[in-house]
């Protein structure tokens, strides 16, 4: 074996055992501008991953840039049932879902821990329609996250996770990483995701946002970084969860040193 070939063999061993990040910018699809900026995160390296918004008005627009960009693998479906309009019928009906106009406006309490199968059935035939629109598009999603954290919601949760268990892909778990995570909150996001894992199987061991990292959290094991970059005034890449001006690049950089940052689909 040549040395140079060695060389890379073993530089590719010691990079698979860095501990793994993924770092997702949520609502891709949301509108033409943003999807420009997800684009220029990935072109820079700020992020590894993106979720789409199947049933908002940028969402062809977002396809076209992955495909023109070989992100295949790279995204992941943004499941909304909070924000625009259903792309299935039977959720229309939903009181608890949309307004009599027959659009998304979620009236779920989060004590409810149980749906009636017919709420069932038409929460998962939209799912089942968002997930189907990403295929027709080329764009097969690397795994299922929620606009909102829906899916987060305990009578959700298992709606999308077994639909995931059934495509092959895994599930984002609930922020589990955070000083603002109450002992009765930790409580619940445990058990949540017990369950999410249960059903769904493997996925990442922790979440977090860049205000964690910010705040000095520093979790051991693969991770997933969820963001919604914002562009500052110098160009730099900024987020929502971080104060005005913070740069959310720099902070990733230098939080996350040692890492190696992949996507879902990646994911062993």
């Amino acid at each position: 074996m040549s040395a140079t070939l060695n060389s890379r063999l073993n530089s590719t061993e010691t990079a698979a055992k860095l501990p793994a990040v993924i770092v997702n910018a949520d609502d891709f699809g949301l509108d033409p501008e943003y999807n420009q900026l997800t684009l220029r995160a990935f072109e820079r390296g700020v992020i590894s991953s993106a979720t789409l918004m199947a049933n908002m008005p940028a969402f062809e627009d977002a396809c076209r840039l992955a495909r023109e960009n070989s992100l295949q693998g790279r995204i992941g479906l943004h499941f909304n049932l909070t924000y625009g309009e259903p792309l299935s019928v039977p959720i229309r009906s939903q009181r608890r879902f949309c307004n009599s106009s027959g659009e998304f406006d979620l009236r779920l309490p989060r004590s409810v821990l149980h749906l009636p199968a017919s709420t069932v059935a038409a929460v998962r035939e939209e799912l089942q329609a968002q997930w189907q629109r990403c295929v027709d598009q080329g764009l097969r999603p690397s795994h299922i996250d929620s606009h909102q954290h829906v899916h987060n919601l305990w009578p959700i949760a298992p709606i999308v996770a077994c639909f995931a268990a059934q495509q092959g892909v895994p599930v984002r778990l609930a922020r589990n990483v955070g000083g603002n995570i109450g002992l009765a909150k930790r409580l619940f996001k445990n058990a949540l995701n017990r369950r999410l894992v249960r059903l769904s199987g493997a996925t990442v061991s922790f979440v977090c946002t860049p205000r964690d990292l910010l705040q000095g959290f520093r979790p051991a094991g693969a991770l997933e970084v969820v963001v919604h970059p914002t562009l500052l005034a110098d160009g730099d890449f900024g987020d929502d969860y971080l104060p005005e001006g913070q740069s959310l690049d720099r902070l990733l950089r230098e939080t996350l040193r040692g890492h190696r940052h992949i996507a879902y689909s990646q994911l062993r």
